[in-house]
């Protein structure tokens, strides 16, 4: 049976990644530090997918174990040497973690292999798989470095499907939505894998995906928030935020449009495909949830900063984005790390010491200045 070696074992990657593996007859050893869930995986040897849905539907996987990256480094290269893919859908942040882990399968494998291996990061991040090509290649020699040419090779990737936190704490199965949209750039012909489109320019979808769903699904956690809404479905129900949410991406949609040439009308029909999917109210997904890590969300290359900044370098509006970003500065959720020292460097150092040393922005910037006039309205 075909192998693929999936870092992340959470949600998402057993309920979108490693089941379209599974549903391709790949084996999917699924890669992560949760011993419980490893250990379950190992027991249970498969898990349920089920869609939320009005008439939802019910995919058994089969074919799949784990392995503790901390405990079972030798057992993972032993896997990494053997397997067709390996894919992430760990978080970003992570990446650097476990390079260092897939190198040393890498080093083992192309010294006596030369088995094609495909390497796809499948994260929230423009151009994550680039980053993680980085990070291995600091973990190697330049000898081995010369041998994964032509062996080993590194695909970005766009993807998207709605998982929200799971209520069935105990069991491996898992709530999705029934969308999902996986592009992978190539010119290469590549492994079958069942869901997986191949497109030979992957920034389009990248920044369409990244600057629509990621960005309205923060517009609409950040200011649900503020207004004390529980789910994200309920927050939409809101009138003004409703229009706050479709305003927002009208202003990242005219930035996408104009950057690759996208049909204006065709556009605007995804930006109301997506906000439909937000509507589900099978999803019960957690206004807390969608806001968590908002100093990420709030980088230089994220939903909010981003297209803001591209806007204004294109002469398009942002007010709307400008005051999006207000609202994720005021995301004041103890539980949440981030969220928590956001608001201790808001106190203790300023909006504008904030905006710079997380979203890059200068202090004089017309955008910097909006926000802060949009983060005085909303604060009262």
């Amino acid at each position: 049976m075909k192998q693929a070696v999936h870092f992340g074992a959470g949600n998402i990657g057993r309920g979108f990644i490693g089941a379209l593996f599974s549903q391709s007859n790949y084996h999917v050893t699924f890669v992560d530090i949760a011993g419980n869930i490893i250990n379950q995986l190992n027991n249970d040897k498969g898990y349920d997918v089920m869609t939320a849905a009005d008439h939802p539907e019910t995919l058994t996987i089969q074919n799949v174990s784990g392995l503790n990256n901390l405990t079972q480094e030798q057992e993972v290269i032993e896997a990494i040497k053997e397997t067709t893919y390996i894919t992430t859908a760990i978080g970003p942040n992570i990446l650097p973690r476990i390079a260092p882990l897939i190198a040393k399968g890498l080093a083992e494998r192309v010294k006596t292999s030369d088995e094609k291996v495909y390497v796809i990061a499948c994260e929230n991040q423009i151009s994550a798989t680039d980053l993680l090509k980085g990070y291995i290649f600091e973990a190697l020699d330049e000898e081995t470095q010369a041998l994964i040419i032509n062996k080993v090779f590194f695909f970005n990737s766009a993807v998207d499907r709605i998982v929200p936190i799971q209520h069935n704490q105990s069991s491996l199965d898992v709530l999705v939505e029934s969308y999902y949209e996986w592009v992978v750039e190539t010119a290469e012909d590549i492994p079958f894998v069942e869901g997986m489109t191949i497109v030979p320019d992957i920034a389009p979808f990248i920044e369409r995906k990244l600057f629509t769903v990621n960005t309205g699904h923060a517009v609409i956690a950040y200011f649900g928030y503020l207004k004390g809404k529980e789910t994200i479905d309920q927050t939409l129900s809101d009138p003004d935020i409703y229009e706050q949410v479709q305003k927002t991406l009208q202003e990242t949609g005219a930035y996408l449009v104009k950057q690759y040439k996208l049909d204006k009308n065709e556009h605007q029909a995804y930006i109301d495909k997506i906000i439909e999917r937000f509507k589900n109210p099978h999803l019960n997904d957690l206004v807390t949830r969608v806001g968590r890590s908002p100093i990420r969300k709030l980088g230089p290359q994220d939903r909010l900063i981003r297209p803001a900044v591209e806007a204004k370098k294109a002469g398009l509006s942002y007010t709307y984005l400008a005051k999006a970003i207000a609202a994720a500065l005021l995301f004041d959720v103890v539980e949440d790390p981030e969220a928590k020292e956001l608001q201790e460097m808001i106190k203790e150092h300023g909006i504008q010491y904030a905006l710079k040393e997380i979203s890059q922005l200068n202090q004089v910037d017309n955008l910097t200045k909006e926000i802060i006039s949009h983060y005085e309205d909303l604060k009262q």
